[in-house]
């Protein structure tokens, strides 16, 4: 008897889900930046075979648990949207998603190690120029920018080891998944 084949691909829904379930971990209580954001972009732009799904994944993942964060933290929170600070944020989402692209079928742990630092530098980057940009907090001039950078330091901890974590946890249970479900082979999904 024929079976009828599954048009059905279960790859770009557990990325998905495993995108969502990481970022869900934002919304419980957490150290200062300890989080997904640069490890599920990195994860999207690795395996997702759309390149429009693996920015747009993470992108909304981390919009649902802003909007969670605002439902739950109220106005402080809510006026996070109009702020500078989450166009950086997001663009910096953007780009690692990117930046994850050059992990499409070479996916080792060195290999994600140097790019979990390579997107965790670039968030620390884009995000303190951001703080700097424009504030009245630092002066603008180097000297200020310079002083935006080192009070980010002690956040770039917790954005490393988000990120180290996040990934190790994303990259090495879908690698786990991939050699128990035969459909998540493919080089992307």
């Amino acid at each position: 008897m024929n079976r009828p084949t599954s048009s059905f691909a279960p790859g770009p829904l557990i990325l998905g889900a495993m995108i969502l379930a990481a970022v869900a971990t934002r919304v419980v209580p957490h150290p200062w930046n300890f989080s997904p954001v640069e490890a599920i972009a990195l994860f999207g732009g690795a395996y997702f075979a759309s390149r429009s799904l693996a920015v747009l994944v993470p992108l909304v993942a981390m919009f649902a648990s802003d909007f969670a964060l605002a439902q739950i933290n109220g106005g402080a929170y809510a006026s996070y949207f109009a702020s500078t600070s989450f166009w950086l944020v997001y663009a910096c989402i953007a780009l690692s998603s990117v930046l994850g692209f050059g992990l499409r079928g070479k996916v080792s742990g060195m290999r994600v190690l140097g790019y979990s630092l390579a997107g965790s530098v670039l968030f620390f980057l884009v995000t303190n120029f951001g703080a700097w940009i424009g504030s009245s907090m630092y002066p603008q001039n180097a000297a200020g920018l310079m002083a935006a950078y080192i009070a980010g330091i002690p956040f770039f901890q917790g954005t490393l080891f988000g990120t180290l974590f996040f990934s190790a946890l994303l990259f090495g249970g879908f690698s786990l998944l991939r050699q128990r479900v035969p459909a998540l082979r493919a080089q992307t999904v």
